[in-house]
Protein backbone atom coordinates (compact mmCIF):
# COMPACT_ATOMS: atom_id res chain seq x y z
CA UNK A 1 0.00 0.00 0.00
CA UNK A 2 1.47 3.31 -1.16
CA UNK A 3 -1.11 5.53 -1.44
CA UNK A 4 -0.66 9.29 0.35
CA UNK A 5 -1.49 10.10 3.39
CA UNK A 6 -5.10 12.39 3.50
CA UNK A 7 -3.18 15.10 5.15
CA UNK A 8 0.14 16.09 5.99
CA UNK A 9 -0.55 17.88 9.08
CA UNK A 10 1.13 15.85 11.91
CA UNK A 11 -1.80 14.10 14.02
CA UNK A 12 0.91 13.40 16.39
CA UNK A 13 4.57 14.36 16.99
CA UNK A 14 7.87 13.80 18.78
CA UNK A 15 10.55 16.87 18.67
CA UNK A 16 13.96 17.05 19.67
CA UNK A 17 12.87 14.26 22.35
CA UNK A 18 15.86 12.73 24.50
CA UNK A 19 15.38 9.54 26.60
CA UNK A 20 17.55 8.05 29.10
CA UNK A 21 17.27 4.89 31.38
CA UNK A 22 19.98 5.51 33.72
CA UNK A 23 23.29 5.80 31.71
CA UNK A 24 21.57 4.47 28.57
CA UNK A 25 20.37 6.73 26.28
CA UNK A 26 17.56 4.92 24.44
CA UNK A 27 16.24 8.04 22.51
CA UNK A 28 18.96 10.79 21.03
CA UNK A 29 16.89 14.00 19.75
CA UNK A 30 14.57 11.96 18.10
CA UNK A 31 11.96 13.80 15.84
CA UNK A 32 9.27 11.42 14.44
CA UNK A 33 5.80 12.35 12.65
CA UNK A 34 2.35 10.83 12.74
CA UNK A 35 0.73 11.76 9.52
CA UNK A 36 -3.38 11.92 9.92
CA UNK A 37 -4.72 8.77 7.64
CA UNK A 38 -1.90 6.77 6.92
CA UNK A 39 -0.35 3.50 8.31
CA UNK A 40 2.96 4.40 10.02
CA UNK A 41 5.60 1.29 10.20
CA UNK A 42 8.12 1.89 12.93
CA UNK A 43 11.08 -0.43 12.42
CA UNK A 44 14.32 -0.84 13.86
CA UNK A 45 16.48 -3.67 15.60
CA UNK A 46 16.50 -4.48 19.83
CA UNK A 47 17.54 -1.74 21.22
CA UNK A 48 16.70 0.80 19.14
CA UNK A 49 14.34 2.98 21.03
CA UNK A 50 10.44 2.26 19.22
CA UNK A 51 9.06 0.98 22.47
CA UNK A 52 10.45 4.31 24.28
CA UNK A 53 9.09 6.24 21.29
CA UNK A 54 5.54 4.79 21.33
CA UNK A 55 5.63 4.62 24.84
CA UNK A 56 5.92 8.91 24.75
CA UNK A 57 3.02 8.97 22.26
CA UNK A 58 0.63 7.24 24.23
CA UNK A 59 1.77 9.29 27.43
CA UNK A 60 2.50 6.29 29.66
CA UNK A 61 5.75 7.54 30.13
CA UNK A 62 7.44 10.82 31.31
CA UNK A 63 8.88 13.44 28.62
CA UNK A 64 12.44 13.78 30.02
CA UNK A 65 13.57 16.40 27.05
CA UNK A 66 12.06 17.41 24.28
CA UNK A 67 8.30 17.85 23.32
CA UNK A 68 5.47 15.40 22.64
CA UNK A 69 1.77 16.07 21.28
CA UNK A 70 -0.87 13.90 19.90
CA UNK A 71 -3.84 15.77 18.59
CA UNK A 72 -2.18 18.95 19.58
CA UNK A 73 -2.83 18.07 23.40
CA UNK A 74 -0.05 15.84 25.61
CA UNK A 75 -0.37 12.62 25.10
CA UNK A 76 -1.61 11.59 28.38
CA UNK A 77 -5.18 14.15 28.28
CA UNK A 78 -8.02 12.92 29.00
CA UNK A 79 -9.37 14.02 25.75
CA UNK A 80 -6.53 12.23 23.46
CA UNK A 81 -6.97 8.86 25.03
CA UNK A 82 -10.80 9.21 24.17
CA UNK A 83 -9.89 9.53 20.28
CA UNK A 84 -6.67 6.69 20.36
CA UNK A 85 -6.71 3.39 21.05
CA UNK A 86 -3.77 0.81 21.45
CA UNK A 87 -2.64 -3.01 21.17
CA UNK A 88 0.13 -3.73 23.61
CA UNK A 89 2.08 -7.42 24.10
CA UNK A 90 1.94 -6.14 27.97
CA UNK A 91 -1.56 -6.56 28.85
CA UNK A 92 -3.46 -6.49 32.58
CA UNK A 93 -6.95 -7.57 31.33
CA UNK A 94 -8.81 -10.14 33.58
CA UNK A 95 -8.76 -13.60 32.80
CA UNK A 96 -11.99 -14.40 34.33
CA UNK A 97 -14.01 -12.16 32.07
CA UNK A 98 -15.18 -14.09 28.65
CA UNK A 99 -14.48 -12.28 25.21
CA UNK A 100 -17.72 -10.85 25.21
CA UNK A 101 -17.37 -9.34 28.74
CA UNK A 102 -13.84 -7.62 27.84
CA UNK A 103 -16.21 -6.07 25.29
CA UNK A 104 -18.49 -4.34 27.21
CA UNK A 105 -16.11 -3.15 29.94
CA UNK A 106 -13.98 -1.41 27.36
CA UNK A 107 -16.60 -0.04 25.06
CA UNK A 108 -18.20 1.49 28.43
CA UNK A 109 -15.09 3.68 28.62
CA UNK A 110 -15.87 5.74 25.11
CA UNK A 111 -19.33 8.00 24.12
CA UNK A 112 -19.06 6.97 20.71
CA UNK A 113 -17.60 2.82 20.88
CA UNK A 114 -17.81 0.68 17.73
CA UNK A 115 -20.96 -2.44 18.34
CA UNK A 116 -20.29 -5.10 19.74
CA UNK A 117 -20.90 -7.65 16.88
CA UNK A 118 -18.50 -5.44 14.41
CA UNK A 119 -15.54 -5.70 17.23
CA UNK A 120 -15.94 -9.33 17.33
CA UNK A 121 -16.40 -9.46 13.30
CA UNK A 122 -13.08 -7.64 12.97
CA UNK A 123 -11.44 -9.60 15.25
CA UNK A 124 -12.63 -13.33 14.13
CA UNK A 125 -14.12 -13.71 17.99
CA UNK A 126 -17.53 -14.89 17.41
CA UNK A 127 -17.50 -18.20 18.02
CA UNK A 128 -15.18 -17.60 21.39
CA UNK A 129 -17.25 -14.86 22.82
CA UNK A 130 -18.16 -16.79 25.53
CA UNK A 131 -14.82 -18.18 26.52
CA UNK A 132 -13.11 -16.71 29.17
CA UNK A 133 -9.78 -15.57 28.78
CA UNK A 134 -7.38 -17.58 30.77
CA UNK A 135 -8.87 -20.10 28.09
CA UNK A 136 -8.03 -18.96 25.36
CA UNK A 137 -4.73 -19.80 22.91
CA UNK A 138 -1.95 -17.09 22.81
CA UNK A 139 -3.35 -16.05 18.94
CA UNK A 140 -7.08 -15.92 20.17
CA UNK A 141 -5.42 -13.50 23.38
CA UNK A 142 -3.79 -11.63 20.45
CA UNK A 143 -7.06 -11.06 18.84
CA UNK A 144 -9.48 -10.21 21.85
CA UNK A 145 -6.31 -7.54 22.37
CA UNK A 146 -6.81 -5.79 18.63
CA UNK A 147 -10.60 -5.62 19.22
CA UNK A 148 -9.85 -3.80 22.67
CA UNK A 149 -7.94 -1.40 20.84
CA UNK A 150 -10.99 -0.46 18.56
CA UNK A 151 -13.62 -0.68 20.66
CA UNK A 152 -13.85 3.15 21.25
CA UNK A 153 -13.71 3.24 17.43
CA UNK A 154 -10.14 5.40 17.81
CA UNK A 155 -9.07 8.03 15.16
CA UNK A 156 -5.69 6.86 16.13
CA UNK A 157 -4.60 3.26 16.99
CA UNK A 158 -0.70 2.00 18.23
CA UNK A 159 -0.69 -1.69 17.07
CA UNK A 160 2.39 -3.11 18.58
CA UNK A 161 3.35 -6.63 17.08
CA UNK A 162 -0.22 -7.44 16.10
CA UNK A 163 -0.30 -10.26 14.31
CA UNK A 164 2.57 -12.15 16.85
CA UNK A 165 1.58 -15.64 17.32
CA UNK A 166 -1.60 -15.85 14.64
CA UNK A 167 -1.63 -18.46 11.79
CA UNK A 168 -1.23 -17.05 8.35
CA UNK A 169 -4.86 -16.91 8.01
CA UNK A 170 -5.49 -14.99 11.38
CA UNK A 171 -2.45 -12.70 9.84
CA UNK A 172 -4.11 -11.90 6.48
CA UNK A 173 -7.29 -11.65 8.15
CA UNK A 174 -5.70 -8.90 10.60
CA UNK A 175 -3.55 -7.50 7.82
CA UNK A 176 -7.80 -6.68 6.26
CA UNK A 177 -8.93 -5.03 8.68
CA UNK A 178 -5.81 -3.07 9.33
CA UNK A 179 -6.41 -2.18 5.43
CA UNK A 180 -9.71 -1.14 6.39
CA UNK A 181 -9.01 0.83 9.31
CA UNK A 182 -7.40 3.65 6.49
CA UNK A 183 -10.01 3.27 4.47
CA UNK A 184 -12.31 4.31 7.11
CA UNK A 185 -9.95 7.34 7.21
CA UNK A 186 -7.98 6.64 10.78
CA UNK A 187 -4.61 6.27 11.12
CA UNK A 188 -2.24 3.69 12.53
CA UNK A 189 1.02 3.00 13.70
CA UNK A 190 2.29 0.17 13.07
CA UNK A 191 5.71 -1.95 15.26
CA UNK A 192 6.59 -5.03 14.14
CA UNK A 193 9.23 -7.54 13.82
CA UNK A 194 7.73 -9.18 10.42
CA UNK A 195 9.28 -7.06 7.87
CA UNK A 196 6.57 -8.47 5.24
CA UNK A 197 4.00 -7.47 7.49
CA UNK A 198 5.32 -3.50 7.49
CA UNK A 199 5.94 -3.50 3.56
CA UNK A 200 2.45 -5.17 3.18
CA UNK A 201 0.92 -2.48 5.22
CA UNK A 202 2.40 0.53 5.51
CA UNK A 203 2.17 4.07 3.62
CA UNK A 204 5.26 4.85 5.13
CA UNK A 205 8.31 3.66 7.51
CA UNK A 206 10.45 5.29 10.03
CA UNK A 207 13.49 3.39 10.78
CA UNK A 208 14.69 3.77 14.06
CA UNK A 209 18.43 2.92 15.27
CA UNK A 210 20.07 3.92 18.70
CA UNK A 211 17.52 6.34 19.08
CA UNK A 212 17.73 7.95 16.04
CA UNK A 213 15.73 8.18 13.23
CA UNK A 214 18.08 7.06 10.23
CA UNK A 215 15.37 6.98 7.52
CA UNK A 216 11.69 7.06 6.79
CA UNK A 217 9.48 7.01 3.40
CA UNK A 218 6.95 4.84 1.51
CA UNK A 219 8.47 0.97 1.46
CA UNK A 220 9.34 1.86 -2.07
CA UNK A 221 11.88 4.42 -1.20
CA UNK A 222 13.26 2.76 1.84
CA UNK A 223 14.00 -0.43 -0.49
CA UNK A 224 15.58 1.75 -2.68
CA UNK A 225 18.04 2.40 -0.56
CA UNK A 226 19.96 -0.77 -1.24
CA UNK A 227 20.63 -0.78 -4.99
CA UNK A 228 21.25 -4.60 -5.13
CA UNK A 229 19.65 -8.35 -6.07
CA UNK A 230 19.42 -11.03 -4.14
CA UNK A 231 21.06 -14.70 -5.43
CA UNK A 232 19.94 -17.71 -4.00
CA UNK A 233 20.96 -20.95 -4.50
CA UNK A 234 21.97 -24.41 -3.29
CA UNK A 235 25.59 -24.72 -3.53
CA UNK A 236 28.98 -26.36 -2.02
CA UNK A 237 30.21 -22.90 -1.46
CA UNK A 238 30.48 -22.27 1.90
CA UNK A 239 28.67 -18.96 3.61
CA UNK A 240 33.01 -17.80 4.59
CA UNK A 241 34.58 -18.54 1.36
CA UNK A 242 31.22 -16.47 -0.45
CA UNK A 243 31.75 -13.58 2.08
CA UNK A 244 35.64 -13.31 1.02
CA UNK A 245 34.11 -12.53 -2.96
CA UNK A 246 34.10 -9.44 -3.89
CA UNK A 247 31.19 -8.64 -5.25
CA UNK A 248 29.02 -10.25 -2.19
CA UNK A 249 27.42 -7.56 -0.01
CA UNK A 250 25.75 -9.64 2.51
CA UNK A 251 25.78 -13.52 2.91
CA UNK A 252 23.15 -15.76 4.73
CA UNK A 253 22.22 -19.68 4.99
CA UNK A 254 19.12 -20.48 4.79
CA UNK A 255 18.24 -24.03 5.36
CA UNK A 256 20.18 -25.84 2.08
CA UNK A 257 20.28 -23.01 0.34
CA UNK A 258 23.00 -19.48 0.48
CA UNK A 259 21.34 -15.85 -0.24
CA UNK A 260 23.71 -13.52 -1.11
CA UNK A 261 23.13 -9.82 -1.30
CA UNK A 262 24.73 -8.14 -4.33
CA UNK A 263 25.08 -5.05 -6.62
CA UNK A 264 26.84 -7.14 -9.03
CA UNK A 265 25.29 -10.17 -10.24
CA UNK A 266 26.28 -11.13 -12.85
CA UNK A 267 30.02 -11.03 -11.84
CA UNK A 268 29.18 -12.61 -8.99
CA UNK A 269 27.66 -15.91 -10.65
CA UNK A 270 30.15 -16.15 -13.07
CA UNK A 271 33.06 -16.43 -10.32
CA UNK A 272 30.34 -18.89 -8.18
CA UNK A 273 29.81 -20.89 -11.40
CA UNK A 274 33.96 -21.48 -11.78
CA UNK A 275 34.38 -22.34 -8.22
CA UNK A 276 30.23 -24.83 -7.90
CA UNK A 277 29.91 -26.01 -11.46
CA UNK A 278 27.10 -27.83 -10.01
CA UNK A 279 25.60 -24.67 -8.44
CA UNK A 280 21.45 -25.51 -8.85
CA UNK A 281 18.19 -24.12 -7.55
CA UNK A 282 19.19 -20.56 -8.40
CA UNK A 283 16.74 -17.59 -8.50
CA UNK A 284 17.84 -13.81 -8.50
CA UNK A 285 15.25 -11.45 -7.13
CA UNK A 286 15.38 -7.89 -6.41
CA UNK A 287 16.48 -6.93 -2.80
CA UNK A 288 13.27 -6.01 -0.35
CA UNK A 289 12.73 -4.50 2.77
CA UNK A 290 14.92 -6.95 4.91
CA UNK A 291 18.05 -6.12 2.91
CA UNK A 292 17.18 -2.45 2.98
CA UNK A 293 16.91 -2.55 6.92
CA UNK A 294 20.09 -4.69 7.38
CA UNK A 295 21.56 -2.43 5.35
CA UNK A 296 20.46 0.64 6.88
CA UNK A 297 20.64 -0.73 10.54
CA UNK A 298 23.81 -2.88 9.89
CA UNK A 299 22.40 -5.12 12.07
CA UNK A 300 21.36 -8.72 11.90
CA UNK A 301 19.51 -8.90 15.35
CA UNK A 302 16.11 -8.05 13.28
CA UNK A 303 13.57 -5.40 13.78
CA UNK A 304 11.99 -6.70 16.55
CA UNK A 305 11.93 -6.29 20.46
CA UNK A 306 14.09 -3.60 22.66
CA UNK A 307 13.32 -0.35 23.82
Amino acid sequence: MSSEPHSTAPLARLSGVSHRYGDVLALDRLDLEVREGEVLAVLGPNGAGKTTAVSLLLGTLTLQTGAARVFGSAPDAAEVRLRRGAMLQVSGVPHTLTVAEHLALFRAYYPSPLPTARLLEMAGLQEIRDRRFAKLSGGQKQRVMFALALAGDPELVFLDEPTAGLDLDGRRRLWDEIRGLKAAGRTAVLTTHYLEEADALADRIAVIHRGRLIAEGTPEKIKSRTAGRVVRCVTKISAETARSLPEAARVETKGQHLEIVTAGPEALLRRMFQMDPGLSDLTVVGAGLEEAFLALTGDGAGADGGT
